[in-house]
């Protein structure tokens, strides 16, 4: 029997109980453990850090700047370890770099300003290998997408609990300093539950490996063989997802910022409730992609998802403009509108990609290629605001760099499209 025919016995069976149990573990498992990674990542921002450093820059610009600086460096370093870990490595490797990161914090209210900005560098550091390590347990399976859209709306929904969490500590009286390692150690118990949970997660089984190819740790060289084969569309897509990291970053850092551009001086309990919105409909639309069995047609709906996300974030920033939408509805549409693409770029452009083309590979590598130029790009931008402009206007840099992000991605993606559909001419793409 062959792959397909083997695939459609599987998916045409009745799904069992067992199976639904199993893939609920799953999620639940990866869910938490990314959720409280956050915890250790972004309370810190919830902070105004009003302090001036004397180097021409505010003090939470250098802080932000100096996290995603170590994040960016975490994301290059796991290009290599992600792909390479073993599996049997995976969980171990949340708990210590997790607790790295919270090391750092403790160090942070330790350290006088504006010195403990390296502390921030070194809690980023390890914390950029996370993301991959977790996803590493839900990759190769015919329930990827839903599994990975609940994965991202862990950290859509964290992000904005994490700063709701940082809020109620400084209103506990917790010196914005010491907030930071307060806010982990909090998640500390949750964290290892969650994750002893992925440690039960199992391995892809003989119908996910023949509906989306074996997923395994890769050498430099079979790296290179990916990339190079695919390299137009994914250098399109890569560019993409930097333009949509820097935005969605901005968002993420400045988010008490942009409120007050809006005139509106934001309750803990917004970040929240925006983020919440944002998660449930990203979820959905992502995770419906599931039920795509056409690994083809799945990977070319998911540009489609992207570029209804990037036309719908221009939208949003014009009617705003023009006084047509309140500050909430603004926050949460354009939160939906830079998240369709960034998400699905996480669950499945590159799942289906190494899906349809049988290429030795993982998406984590492919995602992890992406992420490391992403935060770069992002750093770039951090330093050049800071340095031209101080902390000038947050809201205005950030829709300038919403309309460059929604013109510039739909060209990226035109060009991705007919890229790949070039290498599938001769033979060489997913189509």
């Amino acid at each position: 029997m062959g792959a397909q025919s083997e695939l459609d016995s599987i998916e045409s069976g009745p799904r069992t109980r067992n199976g639904i149990v199993v893939a609920l573990w799953a999620l639940t498992a990866a869910f938490g453990t990314y959720f409280c990674m956050y915890m250790f990542r972004k309370p810190f921002t919830a902070a105004a850090f009003e302090l001036e450093t004397g180097w021409g820059i505010g003090l939470k610009f250098l802080l932000v700047a100096s996290q995603v600086a170590g994040y960016t460096v975490s994301k290059f370093i796991g290009i290599k370890v992600v792909s390479e870990l073993h599996p049997k490595y995976r969980a171990l490797g949340i708990i210590g770099l997790i607790g790295m990161a919270e090391l750092a914090l403790v160090l942070f209210g330790i350290v006088p300003a504006p010195w403990n900005a390296v502390c921030l560098f070194l809690n980023g550091l390890p914390l950029g290998m996370v993301f991959g390590l977790v996803l590493g347990f839900l990759e190769g399976r015919r329930l990827t997408e839903a599994l990975a859209a609940g994965l991202c709306a862990s950290f859509i929904l964290a992000d904005g609990v994490s700063k709701s969490v940082g809020k109620w500590l400084l209103g506990q009286g917790v010196d914005q300093f010491w907030m930071p390692a307060a806010a982990g150690g909090l998640f500390l118990p949750f964290l290892g539950l969650f994750t002893w949970m992925l440690t039960g997660v199992a391995r892809p089984d003989h119908g996910d490996i023949a509906a989306r190819s074996e997923r395994s740790e890769m050498t430099a060289r079979e790296r290179w063989a990916l990339f190079s084969k695919h390299a137009i569309g994914l250098v399109c897509i890569i560019v993409l997802y930097l333009l949509v990291t820097v935005l969605r970053s901005l968002r993420a850092d400045f988010q008490p910022e942009i409120w007050k551009g809006l005139g509106v001086e934001a309750e803990p309990s917004v970040f929240t409730t925006t983020e919440l919105w944002v998660s449930v409909i990203v979820l959905l639309v992502n995770g419906s992609l599931v039920m795509m069995r056409n690994n083809r047609l799945a990977f070319y709906a998911s540009l489609g998802i992207c570029a209804v996300g990037l036309g719908w974030m221009l939208a949003v920033v014009a009617c705003r403009q023009g006084g047509w939408v309140d500050p909430f509805s603004y926050m949460v549409m354009i939160g939906l509108g830079l998240y369709l693409p960034y998400v699905a770029i996480h669950t499945t452009v590159f799942e289906r990609l190494l899906a349809t083309t049988r290429d030795k590979g993982t998406s984590s590598y492919l995602l992890y290629l992406a992420d490391s130029f992403g935060y770069l790009g992002y750093v770039a931008v951090l330093l050049g605001k800071g340095v031209l402009a101080g902390q000038g206007d947050i809201l205005g840099l950030f829709e300038n760099a919403a309309m460059l992000a929604g013109a510039g991605g739909l060209a990226l993606l035109a060009s991705a499209a007919m890229a790949f559909g070039r290498s599938a001419r001769a033979g060489e793409s997913p189509a």
